[in-house]
């Protein structure tokens, strides 16, 4: 069963293909989010917090990256990347996480351009109830 936006006729499966071909249309770029890694080693000195438990990279794609204006007194750079609706909820799957919000918060920051950001706010896009488009706004 697919929803319908009210009076449109317009599936939301078909707006978020529709986002996703705007977004490899407009760039097609890839980002990185970082994530802890949740298993630590049985060694001892895991347990005791000396050893780094590392991180997770997971990559999404296609990505528009937009460089946003940055106060004189801020970060150095802000940047909104526009993420596929699509990507996030197959990851949000492979995860078994229960939402988009939840994965974004447990993010350690995100790797563009050999430069690490880090999240400060997370806009989702919605037609029909269906998540089509997140907006992430990281600062270096």
């Amino acid at each position: 069963m697919t929803e319908t936006g009210i009076g449109t006729g317009i599936s939301s499966g078909a707006v978020v293909r529709a986002a996703d071909a705007m977004l490899q249309a407009l760039g097609g770029d890839q980002v990185s989010m970082l994530f802890p890694l949740v298993t630590m080693p049985n060694d001892p000195s895991a347990q005791l917090g000396l050893a780094d438990p590392g991180v997770e990279e997971v990559i999404f794609s296609p990505v528009v990256v937009r460089t946003l204006v940055t106060p004189t007194t801020g970060p150095r750079r802000r940047l909104e990347f526009l993420l596929s609706g699509a990507a996030v909820a197959a990851e949000l799957t492979s995860r078994n996480v229960a939402s988009a919000e939840a994965m974004f918060d447990g993010a350690l920051g995100l790797l563009y351009d050999n430069e690490l950001f880090h999240i400060e706010n997370v806009t989702t896009e919605y037609f029909a109830g269906t998540a089509y488009l997140y907006r992430v706004l990281a600062v270096e």
